[in-house]
């Protein structure tokens, strides 16, 4: 019987172990909407690509620089839906009724120029 509960939990822990997901990788579309990104809509510096946590989640701002005082970043989920737009002519800084800035915690930058 010990032995059973063993190979069960053995078992168990390597089942497990091959279905962890590497928290750092950059979803699929995540990394295709930055192609289109980097070559039609970043402007020159200042342009970037940042993962945050908002609301328990992985968002990603995509700020397309300094190239003009009413440009707008998107911010996306993980499966690329547009929540939403900061900045912008407005300073806009809320993304589902949720102040931005003072509720997201920047992860990473995936991409800068």
């Amino acid at each position: 019987m010990k032995k059973l509960l063993f190979v069960m939990l053995a078992s168990g822990l390597m089942l497990a172990s091959c279905n962890k997901e590497d928290e750092n990788a950059v979803p699929t579309c995540v990394q295709d909407r930055l192609a289109i990104f980097e070559a039609d809509e970043a402007c020159g510096a200042g342009a970037s690509v940042k993962r945050y946590t908002f609301q328990g989640n992985d968002v990603y701002a995509y700020d397309p620089g300094s190239c003009g005082a009413d440009m707008t970043t998107a911010v996306l989920d993980a499966e690329c839906n547009n929540l939403g737009y900061l900045g912008g002519i407005s300073g806009n800084d809320t993304i589902s009724g949720v102040p931005f800035s003072s509720n997201a915690l920047l992860v990473s930058t995936i991409w800068q120029n």
